[in-house]
């Protein structure tokens, strides 16, 4: 079974950038889908961009665009969230997923998550 680790998480300031990055155990291109969520405090989680992993296509929340990168290194096994123009309200902890079985939903659907890593974003 898949297993995601989450990196790269720190309080900075706005306007900071960040780059988090996501380490799976196994080949990621096994995958449907790969992505970023995150969750603020009292919030429920939200989608910031997902990857599909074999055909390279990327989907990112409005919020994001302009501002986030989403990419991947399939000989790392690895995913990134780089984060430019931080802002305040991106503080929360976020989260890795990737769709291993598909869900023939239409969205990238997890089955697998990481641990998560947290944003801090302060003035």
């Amino acid at each position: 079974q898949m297993q995601l680790v989450e990196s790269g998480g720190e309080s900075v300031q706005t306007g900071g950038s960040l780059r988090l990055t996501c380490t799976a155990s196994v080949d990621i291109s096994s995958t449907q889908c790969m992505g970023w969520w995150r969750q603020a405090p009292g919030k429920q989680r939200e989608r910031v961009a997902n990857i599909y992993t074999r055909e390279g296509d990327k989907y990112l929340k409005d919020f994001a665009k302009g501002r986030f990168t989403i990419s991947q290194d399939k000989n790392k096994n690895t995913m990134y969230l780089q984060m430019n123009s931080l802002k305040s309200e991106d503080t929360g902890t976020y989260y890795c997923g990737a769709e291993t079985v598909p869900s023939y939903s239409g969205t990238c659907r997890p089955d697998t998550w990481g641990q998560g890593t947290q944003v801090t974003v302060s003035s």
